[in-house]
């Protein structure tokens, strides 16, 4: 598939689309192994949270700060408030502060399991991609990505790219939820349409999100009642059609991400934390969900 290009590709011309999908695709797949790996699930127990949803409500949200679960619900999107409304009492169990540090553990912990290691030479050069994109972002409207931008980075050189990476994940999160809206794709809307494409398992949405069946039911009639879905809730050819024009319309957004850098700093960058990818495939984390895009 070729996509169009926009202004913006660090002074040599326009920055190729496919080069943003490409990185950001990059980027998702190397961060997302931190809520997938048992160490995750070791350092929330240390902190007293044993219970898989709340401890992933915290970890991630941890950069904002010990903020009401209603800021979380609203930064997140797509889960439904009884989702989120579980994490009522995580700053009381540790604060935000040791929710970021042991984050930071786990991923160092995880990644040298299954033989991340980079050389210094490959972490220098991803750093020096990276760095400039995290610093020259517009952090407007992108409360995740801001937070996360705001953390220190930590001592280990190797997790500190990873957080960097982090950055670059919630940046396009953020901004998608933008389009989301502008599309007028509600919290549950915008996941019965991901789930009907195929990019996300029901099964795992439905329990991770806790969408009542009330509620699917009525998304579900609301997509149909739209033409993006047929009577059978199976996607039709222009929901299938919106649900690309909207991560088109993400990737128009993520351009200016990437622009300090131009296609070909994203390309490299892409490769150079691929990796990290790679390491978690072959250990058989991402069995059942790697490939699998998040909706938010």
């Amino acid at each position: 598939m070729h996509l169009d290009t926009l202004p913006g590709g660090a002074g040599d011309g326009p920055m190729d689309l496919n080069a943003v999908r490409d990185v950001s695709h990059a980027v998702s797949d190397a961060h997302l192994f931190i809520y997938l790996v048992p160490e995750t699930a070791e350092e929330a127990a240390g902190l007293g949270v044993t219970d898989r949803g709340p401890a992933y409500l915290a970890f991630r949200s941890a950069a904002m700060g010990a903020v009401p679960w209603q800021v979380t619900l609203a930064a997140f999107y797509n889960f439904s408030p009884r989702a989120v409304r579980a994490m009522a009492g995580v700053w009381d169990a540790a604060p935000p502060e040791r929710w970021q540090a042991a984050r930071f553990r786990a991923a160092g912990r995880a990644m040298r399991r299954v033989d991340v290691h980079p050389t210094d030479d490959h972490l220098a050069e991803a750093r020096s991609l990276i760095d400039p994109v995290v610093a020259g972002a517009d952090y407007a409207g992108k409360v995740l990505a801001a937070a996360n931008a705001s953390v220190a980075l930590p001592p280990d050189p190797l997790v500190a790219l990873w957080q960097q990476i982090t950055v670059a994940r919630e940046w396009r999160g953020d901004a998608h939820l933008v389009v989301l809206a502008d599309n007028g794709l509600g919290p549950c809307d915008c996941l019965v349409l991901h789930t009907a494409t195929g990019r996300l398992p029901t099964a795992l949405a439905r329990a991770t999100r806790q969408w009542d069946d009330e509620e699917w039911s009525a998304a579900t009639a609301r997509l149909v009642a739209r033409g993006w879905l047929d009577s059978d809730a199976m996607v039709t050819d222009a929901g299938s059609a919106a649900r690309e024009r909207i991560e088109v319309e993400t990737d128009e957004h993520c351009a200016a991400l990437w622009a300090p850098i131009g296609d070909a700093g994203a390309r490299r960058f892409a490769s150079l934390i691929a990796p990290i990818t790679n390491a978690f495939t072959a250990a058989g984390t991402f069995q059942g969900v790697h490939g699998q895009s998040d909706p938010a």
